[in-house]
């Protein structure tokens, strides 16, 4: 299957002219929309959000994620191969958390490709999708294999403290991983400082408090509200977890 990580959001035309690549190059092979809001013209907040996501889906998916403020300039092209995984898209640091979380060392390959119509504003159309649709059908990526160690970001952390997601409910996702005993932890963020609950009926209505959402993050939620506007919470917002009756805390 392919699926689709994108910053583009699901207004306007974007999503549509990539699904349209791919149902022409690689017809038959299921399309998910996996996410079109990621966060916006941000790699880093967004590379903690696609490693949390990719494991869910099967060997030999291939994966066109596209977050790249930096389109139409030098940076490169990859194709990352990782647990078995394609993943195609801007060499930006996007895909640094899935290589770093790969049981096995990724591989990389810069792609030199360039196709006849390649805008200078939308290389998901012109050149991402299709080399996602030709890896789905077996073809190699059209590109030099480059050492791994070219695509890395050493100083990035391995879990984020910042808020990476806002989903529509207003729950944040933040880039960090629950401890082993969660309720021996606090969470501060907005200001605030959080208790945490295993689900939203353990808080009491309307009470702000901090769990271990379904894909292993550490997520901020109201019950029966808004994390987000109660806490005036956006994508990049610190959060940090402490020891219940920590000084930080």
């Amino acid at each position: 299957m392919i699926i689709l990580f994108t910053d583009y959001g699901v207004r306007g035309p974007y999503m549509g002219q990539l699904r349209r690549v791919l149902a022409q190059r690689a017809p038959g092979v299921p399309v998910i929309d996996l996410l079109a809001d990621a966060p916006r013209q941000d790699p880093q907040a967004s590379a903690y959000l696609l490693a949390a996501y990719a494991a869910e889906f099967p060997a030999r998916s291939v994966f066109v994620a596209v977050v790249d403020p930096g389109v139409g300039t030098e940076r490169a092209a990859a194709a990352v191969l990782a647990d078995a995984r394609w993943f195609v898209g801007p060499e930006n640091g996007l895909f640094e958390i899935v290589v770093r979380q790969a049981a096995v060392p990724a591989r990389w390959w810069h792609l030199h490709c360039r196709p006849d119509r390649l805008s200078d504003t939308f290389h998901g159309r012109d050149l991402f999708a299709p080399v996602a649709a030709s890896i789905a059908k077996g073809i190699a990526p059209p590109g030099e294999e480059r050492p791994i160690a070219e695509l890395r970001r050493p100083d990035w952390p391995d879990e984020l403290s910042q808020i990476i997601y806002i989903d529509d409910f207003g729950n944040a996702m933040s880039g960090l991983r629950p401890p082993s005993q969660p309720q021996s932890w606090a969470l501060k963020a907005g200001g605030y400082i959080l208790a945490y609950a295993r689900t939203f009926a353990e808080a009491a209505p309307g009470a702000a408090f901090w769990y271990g959402n379904a894909n292993g993050l550490v997520e901020i939620a109201v019950n029966g509200g808004s994390a987000a506007a109660s806490l005036a919470l956006r994508v990049g917002s610190p959060v940090l977890l402490a020891p219940v009756g920590s000084p930080v805390c």
